[in-house]
């Protein structure tokens, strides 16, 4: 949404910018009524919230795998819900904890259903939940076969969310020729992963990826080397 993210309280005075502190309320004082001191609106998707998953972490280290799972699942369904790629009219990048907090939303899920899991999964589960919050994630040689559809299908949801961020970043502002058919072939991209319920290679859910930032780099900055690797790593995503 297009926003005046600068705010002045009208009751301190104190100014501070929404897009900080991501609350109209005052920081200072409390106060809820507040005035915009800056006359233009910007793009901003992006909420101020952080990825804690420390009562989950707790409870897999007591072996108690569907209660992390089921901890773990609320919060990082709230923290993807949040977060977004556009901050005061400027497009982010695909960021590594995003991927993570949605790989960790289908594997949370995974594991809130089932009773009995493999050492390599339960191993797996445990290094995404420490890795999330700073955006570590198990390599794609480490994602046990049972779980693949998991990265695939969280991958897939998290670029589809930054294409769509890319997609309004352009509409406010630069004109990027490209841009079209690179934000198409993603989109098609993501329909046939979630057409196979994410069950691709890790390797191939990780050029989704690469495809996805390359995208945003193009369309952020323009350079013709952002596009050429776009492209790149969509043609081997069609092989």
């Amino acid at each position: 949404m297009e926003i005046r993210g600068e705010r002045e309280c009208t009751a301190c005075g104190t100014q501070w910018s929404y897009y900080e502190t991501g609350t109209v309320r005052c920081p200072s004082c409390g106060n809820l009524r507040s005035v915009a001191t800056e006359d233009e609106r910007r793009e901003h998707t992006d909420g101020v919230t952080t990825l804690v998953l420390d009562d989950a972490i707790a409870a897999a280290g007591r072996d108690d795998y569907r209660a992390a799972a089921r901890e773990a699942r609320d919060i990082v369904r709230d923290y993807t819900h949040e977060r977004g790629f556009i901050r005061a009219g400027d497009l982010g990048d695909l960021d590594d904890t995003v991927l993570a907090a949605w790989e960790l939303r289908y594997v949370a899920a995974a594991f809130a259903r089932a009773f009995d899991h493999s050492e390599a999964e339960a191993y797996y589960f445990v290094s995404l939940l420490r890795g999330a919050p700073t955006g570590g994630r198990p390599d794609a040689s480490d994602v046990p076969d049972s779980m693949r559809a998991a990265r695939g299908n969280g991958y897939a949801d998290a670029v589809d969310d930054y294409r769509a961020d890319i997609r309004r970043f352009l509409d406010a502002g630069p004109e990027r020729p490209a841009a079209n058919d690179l934000l198409a072939s993603l989109d098609d991209h993501v329909r046939r992963i979630h057409a196979l319920d994410g069950d691709v290679p890790p390797a191939t859910a990780d050029r989704l990826v690469t495809a996805a930032r390359a995208t945003g780099r193009y369309a952020r900055d323009g350079d013709e080397a952002d596009e050429e690797a776009a492209r790149e790593a969509i043609d081997h995503l069609s092989e």
